[in-house]
């Protein structure tokens, strides 16, 4: 290690120690690098533009942010919630199901765990705590858990980010994320329902069967917005990034005209800040790119995977061990953060090893949304707290066996590549 990048690892891990934002500490540290090497500070600015001028899916990122903004704000979540409740309401354990599957449909618009544990993870665990029957804890676990699944059914910001630093593509990713993301559902549903069994609670009043069709009908033209994204890219009608374009437009006329629940003065409020959510993220991005150029630089990411690969590891123990250290990483870092500054470093490695790196990065993806629940760190406890004022000792408390079956299903996914690109696969992925 030379001295320049020991240095900026010192300026890193010292700001963020002391509290500093991730961004500012990334950009800081770059900039204490390529000032002790000497080189000027202006060649960061080249290395933006360069990045951003090849990087035309990062649009992606502030659209589906909009997107994600509008349908909290309407009345599109609440049609949302009204017809999960009448589909899975009615078994025991009820609101527990009805909030994964709201997380699961809900997923296929917004593209980001937080938007979903503030927007209708606030609303769901509102239902589960008025009705008495679920602790406060719990319905935070909950809602927590389900709340990763966002960003693995597409679309997908974790997954657009990743895109940008493998050159992977980002329609092979997203289908490769759906089936996991189901998998992810079924096994919150099945913990569910256990521990709705074992702790007794009680059976939700069901919803007639002959109000499901009015439900269905009701809720209909917020559930053609993933079918319209998924044709969209996959029919070869838009680029990721036009669609999700069409993801805010879709949103837009659906809130302001169809359901008339959005006002001038709350699209501007949304506008801010969805502004100021994309510019939190570009900070980090442009942070990024300039550390990567850094790491780039030194040559760190040939060198460990020369390094790996002369260990003679095999694929397998290099996967688990990954996804063990990005774990660890989840417990104190972002999921950005480890996107873009942490994953790069593997994939040389992942190339010489002859690991597919589709699914590698829908594994990763879903290993860092499992970081954002895992204490002491577990952004999404901060923000499900922050939002419902439920204390972090109950969430934390509750969030286990949530966080164990999602472990299991991870490792799985880990170990049977086949489940992550069968999907790729059927749309042309080669084997």
């Amino acid at each position: 290690m030379s001295l320049e990048f020991a240095i900026c690892l010192i300026v890193l891990f010292g700001l963020a120690g002391i509290g500093a934002p991730i961004a500012y500490a990334i950009l800081i540290s770059s900039f204490a690098y390529l000032a002790v090497a000497g080189q000027g500070i202006g060649i960061s600015g080249k290395v933006l533009m360069d990045g951003l001028y090849n990087s035309f899916i990062l649009l992606a990122v502030p659209l589906f942010i909009v997107a994600a903004n509008i349908m909290n704000a309407g009345t599109i979540s609440d049609r949302l919630l009204g017809f999960c409740v009448a589909v899975v309401g009615r078994f025991r354990g009820g609101l527990g199901h009805v909030n994964v599957v709201a997380s699961l449909i809900f997923s296929g618009m917004s593209g980001s765990a937080v938007a979903d544990a503030a927007g209708i993870g606030k609303i769901i665990i509102q239902m589960m705590t008025k009705s008495g029957q679920y602790p406060r804890g719990y319905a935070a676990a909950i809602t927590a858990a389900s709340a990763t699944i966002g960003p693995v059914i597409p679309p997908s910001i974790p997954m657009v980010l990743y895109a940008l630093v493998s050159n992977t593509s980002i329609g092979y990713l997203f289908l490769g994320g759906i089936l996991p993301g189901v998998l992810m559902g079924l096994v919150l549903m099945g913990m569910n329902t256990w521990l709705a069994h074992r702790r007794g609670f009680a059976l939700e009043t069901p919803v007639p069967l002959s109000e499901l069709p009015g439900r269905t009908i009701n809720a209909f033209p917020a559930l053609l917005m993933p079918a319209i994204l998924l044709y969209g890219i996959y029919g070869g009608v838009t680029t990721p990034t036009e669609a999700a374009a069409v993801a805010a437009f879709y949103a837009l006329v659906l809130s302001a005209l169809f359901y008339r629940a959005l006002s001038p003065s709350a699209l501007f409020r949304i506008l801010v800040e969805s502004a100021r959510s994309s510019a939190a993220v570009g900070l980090v991005i442009g942070g990024a790119l300039i550390l990567n150029y850094v790491v780039a630089s030194e040559n760190i990411p040939s060198l460990l995977a020369a390094h790996l690969t002369g260990l003679n590891i095999s694929p397998k123990a290099f996967m688990l061990g990954v996804m063990l250290l990005l774990l660890l990483l989840g417990c104190v870092l972002d999921a950005t953060t480890i996107i873009l500054v942490i994953i790069p470093l593997f994939l040389p490695t992942c190339r010489e090893l002859g690991i597919d790196l589709v699914h590698f990065g829908v594994v990763a993806v879903i290993n860092c949304m499992i970081g954002m629940i895992t204490p002491p760190y577990g952004i999404l406890l901060f923000v499900i707290n922050a939002v419902t004022q439920i204390p972090l000792s109950e969430i934390i408390g509750a969030i286990w066996p949530f966080l164990l079956v999602l472990l299991a299903a991870l490792l799985w996914l880990a170990l049977a590549p086949s489940v992550v690109l069968w999907l790729p696969r059927l749309f042309g992925y080669p084997a």
